[in-house]
């Protein structure tokens, strides 16, 4: 009789959590829908070749990194910006995957810059611009 009552307990119990309390509708905006790869594709790309646009342009990999971050920020926030005019459909969660996709391809060109051009005095891992009195400046170079 005790193993009885423990069963319909547990049966109890698991459909309790199983089933949902309410019923709930398609989420309209979903993390992982296909619009999101599209996101994260689009903004890598144009992160990457931003980058390497700067590294053609630029000796420091700090301004070839700022050049495709800038390329890569613009083109999503200027997307969501026509889709919050009504040219489409505004999402804050299509703008996180285009910053993922701005990380991801700054990670990947820069990486394959250091495998290209190697570290050197000229080329220096990081090169970060510093503001003086006198003006802009790039002083601090971290070389390994």
């Amino acid at each position: 009789m005790k193993s009885a009552r423990i069963a319909i307990a547990a049966v109890a119990l698991g459909a309790a959590v199983a089933l949902p309390a309410s019923a709930r509708a398609a989420d309209p905006d979903p993390w992982l829908g296909k619009d999101k790869a599209l996101h994260f594709g689009a903004s890598s790309l144009i992160a990457a070749g931003g980058y390497t646009l700067g590294a053609l342009v630029f000796d420091a990999r700090g301004h070839a990194l700022i050049t495709g971050a800038a390329l890569s920020a613009a083109a999503g926030i200027g997307k969501e910006t026509l889709d919050l005019a009504g040219y489409g459909d505004p999402s804050w969660r299509d703008l996180t995957w285009d910053g993922i996709g701005l990380v991801a391809g700054l990670a990947a060109a820069w990486g394959v810059d250091l495998l290209v051009r190697g570290v050197s005095d000229r080329h220096p891992l990081v090169v970060a611009p510093r503001i003086t009195p006198q003006g802009g400046a790039l002083e601090l170079r971290i070389v390994f």
